[in-house]
């Protein structure tokens, strides 16, 4: 079974036993998290999208906080000596999805 769902903001197609990165989430490592903002599900062969989806997506917490790559926003004007350097790493959380019900 094959779902779309939306985790804090942002759309991930998932299938059981799937391990992604997603936003940071509250939870600690082992919990159990379910996500009922399904967009699109396909079941073999049968989809359902939009209201007539019924379907909620089961996962567990892997680790809790997981630091993403450092960007660097880096802003300059030439020839004007403005020079402005910020930098942010994004925090994500690892999740393994066990079930689509």
């Amino acid at each position: 079974m094959l779902a779309v769902v939306k985790i804090a903001g942002q759309q991930f197609k998932v299938k059981a036993g799937d391990s992604l990165y997603v936003p940071h989430i509250e939870g600690k490592t082992g919990d159990s998290v379910e996500f009922s903002d399904v967009l699109f599900t396909d079941n073999g062969g049968t989809i359902a999208s939009g209201a007539s989806v019924k379907a909620v997506v089961k996962a567990e917490i892997v680790n809790d906080l997981v630091k993403g790559d450092k960007v660097i926003a880096f802003k300059m004007k030439r020839r004007k000596g403005f020079r402005k350097k910020h930098g942010h790493r994004s925090q994500y959380t690892h999740i393994k999805v066990t079930a689509i019900a």
